[in-house]
């Protein structure tokens, strides 16, 4: 017989006003447990895949990626007490009913800082969704009106002064029938490019997890050519858009296939083989008939085993004990002219002299001079430290052009390029305001670069997710640029930007 009926015997029709609020109290806590106890049984399927997805974060802790929060064991459930009557103790079924019902609510719709909003999980799959977005304002109005570059061609400069939505960002990520089987997939609109073929992309890619040490993937990545194409986006200093230096030098996004792991604690590899160095914007009858891409990464963090979420620039998390990295990317491409993305295209990456002119441009080496195919060989190496909100990072490129192929291309030599960025950034007030200093230059035969800049980041609700950032830029003949970014092609002289990013 339950508790209820024993009390309800024992006091007849003589209770006072506290014994049957008492009761009523004993009851709900009888008919909550039996609802309880049926949900917990429904459960058990769900757990085992609950199971599986915390040891795969387990090995993504070790890769040094942002790991989703486990809540602590739950307590038991305090009951209230009535007036000054002495409560019965909690059966012991009650602990295993607030375990289930806490594990209840970790199924739940919920956000993960750094990875989204989880919005399903179950024994079949799980779904994470995100939404990145910006709203920036752009002076340029300082800048040179035109340019002179290394062939002696007057160009023209748009000076714009204009506020964009700039980007909208929409991934969706999760595992599907076993936590190994993941995937990340997202629509990416570029709205600077209002009306252009790439101004929306929707792209991704699919990836089989086997272990720490190997995971095999395939579809569109990003070429992990240098670090900020590792996938630190959009945690940067600035608001998605990286130095002149970096934007000269690296790849972009590219369908192909990968492998990737974590062979010991802090050392990360990857190896990517795609169609080429950028295929947003490019349809796939403009590409040549070789996979002739490839990509090698590794990277180490000696001293803490990770360097911050994604190993993100800055030191917002502030750490304790000094985090250190060291990195390094070789790439190999052999490029077609057809092949190119447009000068608007998103994520727009061409081969350009260091003069900002595109080297597939008919007659630029010479009258009747057409480059169709070129060799991209390029190197990189970075290096990091953070350490209590103050963080300095460094990377050095250097990229040789060969292989020139075309009419009359028989004379043109060799092209080797060399270039440097360098950030410094403090976190001025922990969890809220973050100040920063950027440089950059680029070597070339056709002419030097260079760029500096000082910016701030404001986080209004002390934590990722919503920020406001503000970029004074000074160029020295940037020697990129397209209309996703703040600097143009051959932009000289000073520019103002100011941004309000949601990330979350």
């Amino acid at each position: 017989m339950t508790l209820a009926v024993v009390l309800t015997a024992s006091t007849g029709h003589a209770q006072s006003g506290a014994d049957r609020q008492l009761l009523e109290r004993l009851r709900n806590l009888e008919a909550n447990q039996a609802a309880m106890q049926k949900e917990q049984a429904e459960l058990r399927e769900q757990l085992k895949a609950k199971d599986a997805r915390l040891n795969e974060l387990e090995s993504e802790l070790h890769r040094g990626k942002p790991v989703e929060a486990v809540a602590p064991a739950p307590t038991a459930v305090p009951v209230e007490k009535a007036s000054s009557e002495v409560v019965p103790a909690p059966r012991p079924e009650q602990g295993a009913v607030a375990s289930a019902a806490a594990k209840v609510k970790s199924l739940l719709p919920e956000h993960v800082p750094n990875a989204g909003f989880r919005i399903y999980e179950g024994e079949h799959g799980q779904i994470y969704m995100r939404l990145m977005t910006y709203v920036r304002y752009l002076n340029q109005k300082a800048l040179d009106s035109e340019y002179t570059d290394a062939f002696g061609n007057e160009n023209k400069v748009k000076q714009r002064h204009d506020i964009q939505l700039t980007k909208f960002f929409l991934p969706f990520s999760g595992w599907f029938l076993t936590p190994k089987m993941r995937y990340y997939l997202y629509v990416w609109s570029a709205n600077t490019a209002q009306g252009d073929p790439a101004q929306v992309v929707g792209a991704g890619n699919i990836n089989y997890n086997f272990n720490r040490y190997l995971t095999l993937g395939g579809g569109i990545g990003a070429l992990p050519t240098t670090r900020s194409t590792e996938g630190q986006f959009p945690y940067w200093l600035g608001v998605d858009d990286r130095l002149t230096s970096d934007e000269f030098f690296r790849g972009s996004y590219t369908t192909g296939v990968w492998v990737r792991g974590t062979p010991l604690d802090g050392l990360n590899y990857m190896v990517m083989v795609g169609n080429n160095l950028s295929t947003l914007g490019v349809g796939a009858s403009r590409l040549d008939n070789g996979l002739n891409t490839t990509t090698v990464m590794l990277n180490w963090m000696p001293t803490t085993k990770e360097f911050g979420p994604f190993g993100a620039f800055g030191d917002y998390e502030m750490h304790d004990q000094v985090a250190t990295r060291l990195g390094t990317h070789f790439t190999y491409s052999r490029e077609d002219k057809q092949s190119q993305p447009g000068t608007d295209s998103i994520e727009n990456s061409q081969l350009r002299l260091t003069d900002g002119t595109n080297v597939f441009t008919d007659d630029i080496f010479g009258v009747g001079t057409t480059v169709q195919k070129a060799t991209y060989q390029m190197m990189s190496v970075d290096a990091g430290i953070k350490y209590k909100g103050f963080a300095l990072e460094a990377e050095g490129y250097s990229r040789w052009l060969t292989g020139f192929d075309g009419p009359a291309t028989g004379d043109i030599n060799d092209i080797n390029d060399t270039g440097y960025q360098l950030q410094a950034s403090a976190m001025v007030v922990p969890t809220i305001l973050q100040g920063y200093v950027s440089g950059a230059q680029v070597f070339g035969k056709f002419g030097d670069t260079a760029e500096a800049r000082v910016g701030m980041n404001w986080w209004p609700f002390k934590q990722r997710g919503l920020r406001v950032n503000a970029e004074w830029l000074h160029l020295d003949h940037s020697p990129v640029g397209y209309t996703a970014v703040p600097y143009p092609v051959g932009g000289n002289g000073e520019v103002f930007t100011m941004a309000v990013e949601m990330n979350f």
